[in-house]
């Protein structure tokens, strides 16, 4: 069997279902292996896309997302989706081509050590040596990708070991493995928190990224309804458990002085469900912050922002499930001041809405409400990176898991759309709207065409404000001057009709949600090109 036929029957057998890629010639032989397989191929216009798309179906999927690319320039271009995944936690795998590795003619063209370039940024990088290693390496990758903390994993295959015959007694396309159960948590130590829990007079819950999980988000709402227990979410823990219920104080979309911190300061013990320090920690959690449990599948990453005082490990649904079919008493608690602060803070934010009123183009506040108003539950929201993350983050409230898609761990620009694509290529019957800044969108602007190719029927939404805005607004906040961070934009509707998508001008805010409304119930892409800017009031409030 030829090794790159071999590589792909593996792949089938574990699932896979797509491959996101960027062709070159060093993967000839694996694609036309791919081109008798059941395997879909999605082509995009920049690896990066490519990559970013593969992160978020392992996130969206809890499976190993995979990505294809050439030698090193390929391999470059990757490089930012790969440390999106590993910082994110999402499960994925990276094949990058190379030259032939036993008997190069071109010696040192387009040659770096890939691997080695790889592995600060990934679980597990290496070179599959020789066809006979493919089963071995290929199962290993999957085990590492998924194991709690999920991440990226990369692989390198040359184009001869990928041409090479394998002998049959090594070309093993099911080892017999069987899926792998998580460890439930020592029995001692579900007592040992529920005795911490009721020594406590005011605890309260952190929900961080690592608690997306289904089973998680089942087990974790039934105790916070059965204990009328207060919780809050970071960031990208938004929308684990429905932000609708009334003991939901927020999202911490700030290290300090946020709304939320005066609620949490009331607070004398803070479990910590799937936090990681990455999730751009509050003050409030760290050395001289409040005690933190963290109930987490991996250890936590003890620091200055991040001082746990006990770990208790592994299986999170099932330390909430035992909580659940546990008796807590709860006697001594009492959350009033609580959620006196939280009703407070809610007025505040519906308020601040009025601040944004004598301006006629789009604020931060106001695009949060319209949009809420706009989306129904189950609908999606992405968003690429920028200052206006933080007033969505706080504002935009997730009514179910997985509904609101940012990356708050490497907040790289150029992700927004692409975790848009993917999120609607999964879910073609929900709405999709990505949020991205002008800066964000021209990063990786040819996958409009692949957008158009897919026939993915979404919202593109992009903030015009012709600068690198939230750098702009820190730089005016720092009292320095206005510098190096202007340019110039192309018509947004002209390039748009030019990817054969619709494109809409909106200047004044007023008139966003019945364009957003619109675009909604085209069936195609579309692009909304937005008059955006920021308070200039110093605060992020």
């Amino acid at each position: 069997m030829k090794a790159s036929d071999l590589f792909v029957k593996i792949l089938e057998n574990k699932w896979v279902e797509t491959i996101y890629w960027v062709p070159g010639e060093e993967n000839l032989d694996l694609l036309e292996s791919l081109s008798h397989s059941s395997i879909k191929l999605v082509l995009t216009r920049n690896e990066q896309t490519a990559v970013f798309m593969a992160a978020t179906y392992g996130r969206l999927t809890g499976k190993t997302g995979v990505a294809l690319a050439t030698l090193w320039p390929g391999a470059t271009n990757m490089m930012t989706g790969v440390a999106y995944a590993q910082l994110w936690g999402m499960p994925i795998i990276v094949i990058t081509g190379q030259k032939p590795q036993n008997r190069s003619k071109q010696w040192a063209f387009q040659i770096i050590d890939v691997v080695g370039m790889m592995k600060p940024v990934t679980k597990w990088a290496t070179n599959i040596p020789s066809g006979e290693r493919i089963p071995y390496i290929l199962e290993n990758a999957f085990r590492i990708a998924e194991d709690e903390k999920p991440g990226a994993v990369h692989l390198e295959l040359a184009e001869d070991i990928a041409g090479e015959q394998v002998p049959e007694k090594y070309s093993i396309v099911d080892l017999g493995t069987q899926k792998i159960r998580r460890p439930v948590v020592d029995y001692k130590w579900i007592p040992l928190l529920i005795e911490e829990m009721q020594k406590a007079k005011a605890p309260i819950i952190l929900i961080g990224a690592g608690a997306n999980r289904k089973r998680i988000t089942t087990y974790l709402t039934k105790f916070i309804e059965k204990y009328n227990i207060p919780y809050f979410t970071s960031q990208m823990g938004k929308g684990v458990v429905a932000g609708r219920q009334e003991n939901f104080l927020g999202t911490a979309a700030l290290t300090s002085g946020d709304y939320i911190h005066d609620a949490i300061a009331e607070s004398d013990l803070i479990l910590s469900i799937g936090y990681d320090n990455a999730e751009k920690p509050t003050d409030i959690l760290g050395i001289n912050g409040k005690p933190v449990i963290n109930i987490n599948f991996v250890k936590s990453n003890f620091d200055y922002v991040y001082s746990p005082y006990l770990d208790i490990i592994w299986d999170i649904g099932n330390v909430f499930w035992q909580l659940c079919e546990s008796e807590i008493d709860s006697s001594n608690w009492d959350f009033e001041k609580i959620y006196e602060i939280n009703k407070r803070n809610q007025s505040l934010i519906a308020g601040n809405l009025k601040l944004e009123d004598e301006f006629s183009h789009m604020m931060p506040r106001k695009l949060a409400n319209d949009l809420r108003e706009v989306l129904a539950d189950d609908d999606i929201l992405t968003l690429d990176n920028g200052l206006y993350k933080v007033w969505l983050a706080r504002n935009y409230p997730a009514r179910r898991p997985n509904t609101i898609l940012l990356d708050n761990a490497l907040a790289t620009m150029g992700a927004g759309y692409a975790s848009a694509m993917e999120a609607k290529r999964l879910n073609p019957d929900k709405k999709v709207v990505c949020v991205t800044g002008d800066g964000g969108l021209v990063m990786n602007l040819g996958d409009l065409e692949t957008i158009v190719r897919m026939k993915l029927d979404m919202t593109i939404v992009v903030l015009n404000n012709s600068s690198y805005g939230m750098i702009k607004w820190k730089q005016e906040d720092a009292g320095f001057g206005d510098y190096g961070l202007d340019f110039g934009n192309p018509d947004f509707v002209k390039m748009a009709e030019s990817f054969w998508a619709r494109g809409y001008k909106v200047e004044k805010k007023e008139d966003f949600k019945q364009t957003l409304e619109k675009s909604l119930w085209e069936k195609w892409l579309t692009i909304i090109d937005l008059d955006f800017d920021y308070p200039r009031d110093g605060k992020i409030l």
